[in-house]
């Protein structure tokens, strides 16, 4: 196991933790080893969500060169049926990131294998409850309101890619497994490997094979599952202190662990679905169409954006998790604290880019000078989000590694959907400010979200998670379960 801290650096007290920082010069050498410690763990992430977004892009490239029809069918799935899925099933496999980091710092590491085996079975359970989605998405996308041709096309797809949607049942505990332990550099590496496979699979199968959207969708799935299968096959045969093999303790208690998942799922997908109704509801406004694509163009920036604090998630979880399970409050205060400082800082410098090319970006996808000027005016609220999505993020990582998701998951309820979405429909609506008010109004609601775990953050009694994390690792080692409900019950 990596030692959390360089004894020599001056910083560190004898059980490891770091020493009450009393000067800049402490404070510079903290805040050094913390970045270099969260960027190891983050780039590598990064880039493998990079690749996994490149699957999705590329595929829409090829289908693209297919047809219009197609490109928008394809688009549907990946977008509106799989987003959901994606952020569902995301949710409940962070739960296993939560438990998994704290054991591994806890020293419990050959728990690790049974709460992922624990995730596998809950998540494919989920998976088989939202298969319906994918099965009748042609029904779905009509009462939504898609037009019919594209809906029917749409649902077919989507009976395809079901393989490559239960693979997730497996990928992302097993991905969470590695987070855990700081295995990221694997995970880089095989996002690379299926993103460069992938690209061939699809030249093969729709330019020389002419299978069309079915050779896509074929592609889509290999890909998927060999990426889950690879993870698999590097957990069985390289990480021999996580994984002992199948075992039916992975069963034990399993209803408490579905407690903390869905507290995981349902804090996730408040986020996610929160910017995915701002363009549902644009659509209603008057001149609908030059919203939604302004919108749409704004969205994809804060998309790219959104990618990097995915990664900046993951770390500062798996810090926070090993530093509290390793009995180190004030690692898991600084860890947090530095992280947070340095989002805050890339996310002013987006903010001047986007500032200071606010009447030029949009050129990138149309030509459509009055999108250019709808665009442009946007500009101001896009960078403003950008700075707010740079905080947002690490504070999920730091609740994920504390397990607090269950108190996150009522504050983005009230925040959201309570104030800012009702507030932007206001606005947007009632006072007739259009797109901008409707945004203008959701924005707020992410500025009360922010403030409201900032300063749960700045009165977190780090010892007392230590002592809460110390009892549960010490019930949870000891082969007799896990009593998550203590994890809920805490937050």
């Amino acid at each position: 196991m990596e030692a959390p801290l360089l004894h020599d650096a001056g910083v560190a007290t004898e059980d490891g933790d770091y020493a009450e920082v009393r000067g800049f010069k402490e404070a510079r050498k903290v805040f050094w080893i913390e970045t270099v410690k969260v960027w190891q763990i983050a780039l590598p992430i990064i880039f493998n969500i990079l690749c996994q977004y490149g699957v999705n892009s590329v595929t829409n490239i090829f289908v693209g060169h297919i047809g219009d029809l197609e490109l928008s069918a394809m688009s549907l799935v990946n977008s509106v049926i799989g987003t959901f899925a994606f952020g569902f099933m995301l949710g409940m496999g962070s739960a296993t990131e939560t438990l998994c980091g704290q054991a591994f710092g806890a020293g419990q590491v050959h728990m690790l294998g049974v709460y992922m085996q624990r995730s596998w079975a809950i998540l494919f359970v989920t998976s088989l409850i939202l298969l319906p989605i994918y099965i009748f998405t042609a029904p779905v996308l009509k009462f939504l309101g898609q037009q019919g041709d594209i809906a029917d096309l749409a649902g077919s797809v989507s009976v395809l890619v079901i393989p490559q949607f239960l693979s997730l049942a497996f990928n992302f505990p097993t991905q969470k497994f590695l987070q855990a332990q700081s295995k990221v550099n694997v995970i880089a590496w095989i996002g690379l490997v299926f993103l460069i496979l992938h690209i061939a699979l699809l030249w093969l199968f729709i330019n020389v094979f002419d299978l069309g959207l079915t050779g896509a969708a074929l592609a889509f799935d290999i890909t998927s599952w060999g990426i889950t299968v690879s993870q698999l096959v590097y957990v069985v045969v390289w990480c021999k202190e996580g994984w002992n093999g199948l075992t039916w303790l992975a069963l034990k208690d399993i209803w408490a662990f579905v407690r903390l998942s869905l507290a995981s799922a349902v804090m996730l997908c408040l986020e996610i679905w929160y910017m995915m109704s701002l363009i549902v509801l644009a659509g209603h406004l008057d001149n609908a169409v030059i919203a939604v694509d302004s919108l749409s163009i704004c969205m994809n920036f804060n998309g790219w954006e959104g990618m990097i604090f995915i990664g900046v998630n993951a770390a500062i979880s798996v810090r926070v998790s090993n530093e509290l399970g390793l009995r180190h409050p004030r690692a898991a205060k600084f860890s947090v604290y530095v992280t947070v400082f340095e989002s805050l800082l890339l996310g002013f410098l987006f903010m001047a880019i986007i500032l200071g090319t606010r009447n030029y970006f949009a050129i990138i996808f149309t030509d459509s000078k009055v999108l250019h000027k709808a665009v442009a005016k946007l500009g101001p609220l896009l960078a403003v989000t950008m700075v707010l999505n740079s905080v947002q993020p690490v504070i999920s990582g730091v609740a994920i590694g504390g397990g607090w998701q269950a108190l996150v998951a009522y504050i983005n309820t009230g925040c959201y959907y309570v104030f800012g979405l009702p507030l932007g429909f206001l606005l947007g609506y009632k006072v007739n400010w259009g797109v901008q008010g409707l945004w203008g109004g959701m924005i707020c609601g992410i500025v009360l979200q922010t403030l409201l775990l900032l300063f749960i953050l700045y009165k977190t009694n780090w010892n007392k998670e230590v002592e809460q994390t110390n009892e549960r690792m010490r019930k949870w080692g000891g082969g007799q379960g896990i009593e998550v409900d203590k994890i809920v019950a805490s937050t």
